[in-house]
């Protein structure tokens, strides 16, 4: 396949790239690297299968390859990062969207979108089903990725519907390993980063919210399959393994060696308490379900931090 990843130089992003080049598939990644960095993709910047160019899909962009797969990876996707990037944010998730849907009409392409499960929002009932409608406080502090990503959802369904273009959108739950950003403020580099350096671990409210994480390798192969699939609707990818931030803390200080302290800050609004998937729908249908279990993904993980310039 001819494959367009937009956001292809950002965390999930450049993984794609990895993914699909590795198996013999043409790729062309765009991103405006507002948070994504060339250096993700780097690597494959020699192989005759992969292009890199610079673009903001919320604008008018110049692409007139064709394509048989278009894949919306492009918005910033940790709370300090679409706080900071909130126009940014809100405007990736609509005319980006667009851009990029007609993009894929015009091409008669599959349109792959990552969603969130964000879209939950905090949570009333746990685990989250694709059917949940979600508790979202569309004005809070969050609101700019979550109704984003709420109405990329709605848009790509408009598509579907009215010219029968082949859509996907797999909703992301908390996902984790190598090329994460060091300054995103989510809690696994955050905690990695501290713990290498000794420094006290922050942990929000009493540390007793739950989330699931997912190895990004177990999430790449899960897209790969729902990109395959003729699956239309939202389908859930993460791991149902859940684990509280207290936990999640006292794991990383213990596989590291380190001789931080865990700390606690209020927590921040709109926080969720509760974040655990349903993935019976991907196990149905994809016939995918998670197989890295998180020490030893954490591990993979210390161990591109410690060999990174950013945490000597």
């Amino acid at each position: 396949m001819k494959i367009l990843i937009a956001g292809g130089a950002g965390f999930l992003g450049s993984h794609l790239c990895d993914f699909f080049v590795l198996r013999g598939h043409s790729v062309t990644a765009l991103d405006n690297f507002l948070t994504g960095k060339k250096e993700n993709v780097k690597h494959l910047l020699k192989d005759k299968n992969f292009k890199l160019k610079k673009a903001d899909i919320t604008k008018n962009f110049d692409i007139n390859e064709r394509f048989d797969a278009v894949l919306h990876f492009a918005s910033p996707a940790s709370p300090v990062h679409y706080s900071k990037h909130c126009i940014e944010t809100l405007l990736a998730g609509s005319s980006g969207t667009f851009n990029l849907l007609n993009l894929a009409k015009k091409n008669k392409a599959v349109f792959l979108f990552a969603s969130t499960s964000e879209v939950y929002g905090d949570p009333l009932i746990s685990p989250q089903k694709e059917s949940y409608w979600g508790n979202v406080n569309p004005i809070g502090k969050r609101s700019m990725y979550d109704e984003a990503k709420r109405f990329s959802e709605a848009l790509i369904m408009s598509f579907h519907n009215l010219y029968g273009l082949d859509t996907k959108i797999v909703r992301i739950f908390n996902t984790y390993g190598p090329r994460m950003n060091i300054n995103d403020g989510r809690a696994v580099p955050e905690f990695i980063i501290r713990s290498l350096k000794n420094k006290n671990v922050t942990v929000f409210g009493k540390g007793t919210q739950t989330r699931s994480f997912c190895f990004v390798d177990d999430l790449t192969e899960g897209i790969y399959k729902l990109l395959l699939s003729k699956e239309h609707l939202p389908v859930n990818i993460g791991n149902p393994f859940e684990i509280t931030l207290n936990e999640l803390a006292k794991t990383v200080i213990r596989l590291t060696g380190s001789k931080s302290k865990i700390v606690y800050k209020p927590l921040p609004e709109d926080d969720p308490k509760r974040r655990k998937p349903d993935i019976g729908k991907a196990a149905r249908i994809l016939k995918w379900k998670p197989e890295v279990k998180l020490e030893d993904g954490l591990k993979k993980t210390i161990k591109y931090f410690q060999l990174s310039e950013v945490s000597k």
